[in-house]
């Protein structure tokens, strides 16, 4: 375990290091206490251990944020004491506590007293070698109806940023033959559960359906809901932080490449997208949902260096295999992240920190 959590923390200091959450971040909170707004700037984070988690927690620290994390086991808590990102419990703007997303009184605890809840954290078999099953894709979808409910039914929590997948967009049972240009994959578009079930994607069944039991568990209640879809996440460390969930993603992943759907996004630029939607829905700015990727793997030798990443083997096809679909035709799909860059685009100038900008092809 020492290695593992000796690559996590060297992934989180890789840019900005440990003194970049100390420094800027400690300051903006200190001056949110003292026009005493330090309350409404307190958020809790699902998942906090968890490759995107640190991520997203990493960016409100800098962003002036308090942050309550919320871990599910002790082992967990030991992991982030062994990375020594943190003093102690507050003194650096977090604050950890114990919640279980099957128990909706330790999610109440846990939310009680913060704004916003991002939920980040997501069901994974470290066991399994493709880290999903049917009866997890169960699971995921019962976690969300829970965490919903939960800052539903907390007084203080008015905001919910909720991390969905891309897998919940682009598996549909009909595609579309003869066209001249691609069709669009964007914000609008829903991955097909019977064609899920039918090819056992179930990593892609579990986002897609925890996605939507998310927003009907919303539905009229008050309380603000957004979601965020990112492609595959990778960034320093993925081979070890996420490996499971990597795997889990790539099935299918011949079918997504020659398609035009397969795409990678930086854990960094996932997490800030998180905070800017967050910070965005106060003006009625954001809502619904949005796409988040930064690249679209075009050519079979990306794909192949992608596995060889992950440590799996992959065939000598698949080096030849690439979005023309093998036989010279273009792919009938094309991602579009549009509305996330225009948003991000939008509120530059009001934001803390430089933003590294989503490429849209």
């Amino acid at each position: 375990m020492e290695a593992e959590v000796e690559e996590m923390r060297a992934a989180l200091l890789h840019d900005h290091g440990a003194g970049a959450w100390r420094s800027g971040g400690a300051a903006k909170r200190a001056a949110g206490a003292a026009d005493g707004a330090a309350e409404a700037r307190t958020v809790c984070v699902t998942g906090g251990i968890s490759f995107v988690g640190l991520a997203v927690v990493d960016r409100l620290l800098r962003h002036g944020y308090t942050v309550r994390l919320a871990l599910e086991t002790q082992e967990d808590l030991d992991k982030l004491r062994e990375m020594e990102l943190f003093g102690e419990n507050g003194r650096d703007g977090v604050w950890t506590v114990m919640a279980n997303v099957m128990d909706p009184e330790s999610l109440n605890r846990a939310f009680d007293g913060c704004v916003g809840v991002f939920h980040t954290s997501s069901l994974v078999d470290p066991g399994g070698l493709s880290g999903y099953t049917k009866q997890m894709a169960i699971l995921e979808a019962r976690a969300a109806e829970q965490v919903v409910e939960a800052c539903a039914r907390t007084e203080s929590v008015r905001k919910c940023v909720f991390t969905s997948s891309l897998l919940a967009c682009v598996w549909r049972q009909s595609y579309p033959h003869h066209r001249r240009f691609p069709t669009t994959i964007d914000e609008n578009c829903w991955s097909d559960e019977n064609f899920c079930r039918d090819n056992k994607l179930w990593f892609a069944l579990g986002k897609t359906t925890a996605e939507k039991t998310a927003w009907r568990a919303a539905r009229g209640r008050d309380l603000k809901l957004v979601t965020i879809c990112p492609a595959l996440v990778t960034g320093p460390g993925f081979r070890r932080r996420n490996s499971t969930p990597s795997i889990a993603y790539l099935k299918g992943a011949h079918a997504m490449l020659a398609e035009g759907l397969l795409a990678t996004a930086d854990v960094a630029r996932v997490a800030e997208a998180h905070v800017r939607v967050y910070e965005a829905m106060s003006g009625g700015a954001a809502g619904g949902r949005y796409i988040c990727y930064d690249h679209v793997v075009r050519r079979g030798e990306e794909f192949v260096e992608l596995q060889r990443q992950l440590g799996l083997q992959s065939g000598g096809a698949l080096a030849r295999l690439g979005s023309d679909n093998g036989d010279g035709q273009t792919a009938r799909f094309a991602l579009c992240n549009g509305k996330l860059a225009r948003l991000v685009s939008s509120r530059r100038r009001c934001t803390y920190d430089a933003y590294h900008p989503i490429s849209h092809d």
